[in-house]
């Protein structure tokens, strides 16, 4: 089974656990702070990659770094199942799961914007208006600049690609000129 998989099974039933508790903004949150301290640790890091260390081991050391934390008793025992399991070296993918799970809890949809020029707010607001419209949802935008477009923006929600660049456009009407 593949390591996403896994990951989104995790993160199902954490957010499960996070509806029943009506805790899933702040078991998200935590979530992120830990992907974040791990991250941001060389040596944590190691701790959850390592496959050579026990899963009792990394539990327990695990445990004992996010009860130092302040870590809330439900992400403790999250982690102690993940860790005993010998999954804590997914913890990255359990936390993009878990945050789209979130979004889509919420109605919330993300997309990448790739444009060739940073975004001024009038227009990061009306492209948030047009794309809620369309979708019935809110968005949430993951901007990226890309010089090679030359003007416009393409815009992924999903598998499906709104291409208006104008790189785009160039590739569309060179496709039709070498057609006729």
């Amino acid at each position: 089974m593949s390591s996403l998989l896994i990951a989104q099974r995790y993160a199902k039933a954490l957010l499960q656990i996070g509806q029943k508790q009506n805790v899933i903004e702040t078991l998200q949150n935590e979530l992120n702070s830990v992907v974040n301290l791990v991250k941001s640790q060389p040596d944590l890091e190691r701790l959850c990659m390592h496959p050579l260390i026990a899963p009792s081991k990394k539990a327990a050391v695990f445990d004992e770094i996010l009860q130092t934390g302040g870590a809330s008793e439900t992400i403790r025992r999250f982690f102690t199942v993940v860790a005993k399991a010998a999954r804590l070296n997914l913890i990255y993918d359990l936390a993009t799961a878990f945050n789209g799970l979130v979004d889509q809890h919420q109605g919330i949809l993300s997309a990448e914007v790739t444009s060739a020029h940073q975004l001024s707010e009038p227009q990061l607001n009306a492209l948030t208006d047009s794309f809620s419209r369309r979708t019935g949802k809110k968005m949430r935008f993951v901007l990226r600049q890309d010089t090679n477009l030359l003007g416009g923006l393409k815009i992924q929600v999903g598998s499906v690609i709104y291409d208006a660049s104008l790189q785009g456009r160039l590739r569309m009407l060179r496709a039709r000129l070498l057609s006729a």
